[in-house]
């Protein structure tokens, strides 16, 4: 019987022996079949659980692709019937929710207080409500380049040859030869191997840090570090630890405790960044450059240091802190700066290795898809650093102005400097008895002392002083910063002009505090 059976099932499995061999081959002729076969093969071997677990997976993935997508009720008796009548109710009661919520009287008040300039900026510009000169501590001015009739000659001379705008992004067709002109100026200017020219100054640093800091990267920052940085950190998806503001010793201590947690999960080295600024935006106080470089080399990181308020600026010529501190430019893995503040342009520029430069190239957001400065604003640049190489006494009259400007608003009553005593950015607040700049649980009231700020503000101007508040985006910063006024030092104004300027604000800050007392 068994003989038999077995003659007459010879020839099926003649058969599916013979089919599975075609198969085989055939599936031999696929590429990269070898490796899907090893993989099998191994992954059976070490665990035939997870063969079988993929096999389940596989059959249900070709079930869920084979079945029907727009499987609905269709006979329609699960839906609710409504006439004609109870329709056109229901879409007359319908109201949409707001896109935004309206703006509060407050803010409503706040925007109608911005002063409007009428012609050209610059250290005496004119106000178009009232046609009032004033005097203007509130613009980035610093080196007094804004009207400046040189920069102005090369500008206009440009516009006549090259005509206005780029139309492109740099790394198509809107790159000119005068912006590679600047970027080697850059390089040249800070002794750097390359520089990289973006075209709006906000989205230079936030473009900077994801082009190199990725998910799984270690980020340590600055707490206090300004928006622009916060969104370049929130984009590169990296896992950030913050160090408390200004203080070097908790960055060390940052460093520390990132590498014990790595030694105790015995994770992977990963490419690890530090980010911070030279001179803080939000307050004025300026980073010890050596001692931050030490750190880096100490542990084993890249700086990424965003120069933005200290590049024109600090230094015997406006190089920033990397002169200040007699610090080399290639101890800075990317130096981040500003055109607009610095130079009185337009952008930005990050400065580095090439490597560093080409690399953004390809992968710096701002840079890819952005259109090109307008070539007269990159010959005002190139034009506004030979001014401060031939000029070094400007960055003298500077210093001499900021001075002059605190050594008035210390003597003032009601109000607290802050930031360091160098830097061009002079930031005060109401004194109160805290007087931290960021603090965790604020005892402050925040729309009372804007209101306040506000009202100085509003008197020095009418008096012929143009200030500003420090502005913020309230409740969408990491850090919520004490209400302040930001003054901007310029070297375009004599010291009798500015010392005269801060009489007019200590009188301000008397007159408006009187009257809430």
């Amino acid at each position: 019987m068994d003989s038999s059976t077995s003659v007459a099932l010879e020839p099926l499995l003649s058969f599916l022996a013979f089919s599975l061999s075609k198969l085989e081959s055939g599936f031999y002729r696929i590429p990269g079949s070898a490796v899907v076969a090893r993989y099998v093969k191994s992954s059976h071997q070490n665990d035939p659980g997870r063969t079988i677990l993929e096999l389940i997976l596989v059959i249900f993935a070709i079930r869920t692709l084979l079945q029907s997508r727009t499987r609905t009720d269709r006979s329609g008796k699960h839906f609710i019937k409504f006439s004609e009548k109870e329709i056109d109710e229901l879409v007359d009661e319908w109201a949409p929710e707001p896109l935004v919520q309206p703006l509060s009287e407050w803010e409503q008040k706040d925007l109608s207080s911005v002063p409007v300039i009428a012609g050209p900026n610059g250290p005496k510009p004119k106000l178009l409500a009232t046609g009032k000169v004033v005097t203007n501590l509130a613009s980035f001015n610093f080196a007094g380049l804004a009207g400046n009739e040189k920069v102005k000659e090369r500008a206009l001379e440009t516009l006549q040859k090259y005509g206005l705008g780029s139309c492109g992004p740099p790394g198509f067709y809107g790159t000119i030869d005068v912006h590679l002109d600047l970027e080697r100026d850059i390089a040249e200017f800070l002794g750097t191997e390359a520089s990289i020219l973006y075209s709006q100054g906000f989205s230079t640093i936030s473009s900077v840090i994801p082009a190199f800091c990725k998910r799984g990267d270690i980020i340590v920052a600055d707490r206090s570090v300004n928006f622009a940085i916060q969104k370049g950190i929130l984009i590169s998806r990296s896992t950030v630890r913050w160090y408390d503001h200004n203080d070097l010793k908790s960055l060390e201590d940052t460093l520390i405790s990132v590498e014990k947690e790595r030694k105790k999960r015995k994770g992977p080295l990963t490419r690890r960044f530090i980010i911070t600024e030279g001179i803080f935006e939000r307050d004025g106080e300026m980073v010890d450059l050596p001692k931050l470089v030490e750190l880096k080399l100490k542990y084993k990181y890249r700086l990424i240091l965003d120069e933005s308020v200290s590049f024109g600026t600090m230094g015997r010529t406006g190089r920033g802190l990397t002169e200040l501190y007699n610090v080399p430019a290639s101890q800075i893995d990317m130096l981040v700066g500003s055109v607009a503040n610095g130079l009185c342009s337009a952008g930005g520029f990050c400065a580095g290795s090439a490597i560093v430069v080409d690399h953004q190239r390809i992968n710096g957001t701002s840079f890819v898809f952005s259109a090109s400065m307008p070539a007269l604003l990159a010959t005002s640049g190139s034009e506004a650093i030979t001014f401060l190489r031939n000029n070094p006494s400007v960055l003298l009259n500077l210093q001499d102005n900021i001075r002059a400007i605190r050594a008035v608003l210390e003597k003032t009553e009601g109000i607290t400097l802050l930031g360091h005593r160098a830097s061009p950015i002079i930031h005060f607040c109401l004194r109160t008895q805290q007087q931290s700049l960021s603090v965790t649980q604020p005892t402050y009231d925040y729309e009372a002392e804007e209101r306040i700020l506000q009202d100085i503000v509003d008197d020095a101007i009418a008096n012929g002083v143009l200030l500003t508040r420090a502005k913020h985006l309230h409740g969408q910063e990491m850090v919520e910063s004490r209400p302040t006024i930001r003054i901007a030092a310029t070297a375009a104004l004599t010291r009798k002009e500015v010392e005269k300027a801060a009489g007019v604000v200590k009188a301000s800050v008397t007159r408006i505090l009187s009257k809430r007392r």
